[in-house]
């Protein structure tokens, strides 16, 4: 009986000396911790958890759907509150293209499964409820002072997504022109791997030209304006 409980317990012996003997070598062989790679966090949401392509998604489409709100009902103002004949015609013009915006953003917000708020933080409400008390002439260079404002701002956020060196090249194309070219120059998005990213930035890519000549208009206006205003005194 004796001899049948010995057998296990050697057998036993054996393969904690081997194991043993693995993590000792293990341990040697082991590279330092500073030197093993470690793997990049995934794009994928975990859940409970917001991707920061995602997150940074909403974000952009939220400032540019605000954006997209005040120049309607900024240009709706301008249609019925405008004294000059220009800043009536830009006000249409802002609202005919902003919805025409506001269309294509619906449209990616439902292939990329996003939802992004609509209503005018506080610092828009404030520009939009400036203009409302404003009459006259007083309203009209105010409110080419606001489409100047607005569209460097937007100009600011679409440039971060655009490819620069090709952007370079079409700002040189357009110096001295009013309209964009057919043929010209494309203005290209910025490239990323993160395939909502690139959504993103090809999106910044398409509107970019309306909001630069938008920009352009609207310095013209203001300027128009200011030497009216000049001529007056």
């Amino acid at each position: 009986m004796r001899r049948m409980y010995v057998l296990p317990f050697a057998v036993a012996a054996i393969v904690a000396g081997a194991c043993s003997n693995q993590k000792e070598r293990a341990t040697r062989e082991a590279p330092p911790a500073s030197t093993v790679p470690r793997s990049e966090p995934s794009s994928v949401a975990t859940t409970g958890t917001t991707d920061l392509s995602t997150q940074d998604a909403k974000d952009f489409l939220s400032h540019v759907a605000t954006v997209d709100q005040l120049e309607i009902q900024l240009g709706k103002l301008a249609v019925t509150r405008g004294t000059s004949s220009e800043v009536r015609k830009f006000g249409q013009m802002m609202i005919d293209d902003h919805t025409s915006s506001t269309d294509k953003l619906v449209t990616l917000e439902k292939d990329l499964k996003l939802d992004t708020p609509r209503e005018l933080d506080d610092k828009h409400k404030d520009v939009r409820e400036d203009l409302a008390k404003r009459s006259g002439s007083d309203f009209d260079r105010e409110y080419a002072n606001a489409m100047v404002d607005g569209h460097k701002d937007l100009l600011d956020q679409l440039e971060s997504r655009i490819d620069k060196k090709g952007l370079d090249q079409w700002k040189d194309e357009m110096k001295g022109k009013t309209r964009i070219p057919a043929g010209g120059v494309a203005v290209l998005p910025d490239k990323s791997d993160n395939k909502t990213t690139m959504r993103i930035n090809q999106f910044a890519a398409s509107i970019y030209p309306a909001v630069y000549t938008h920009l352009e208009a609207a310095k013209a206006l203001e300027q128009s304006l200011e030497h009216r205003g000049a001529n007056k005194r």
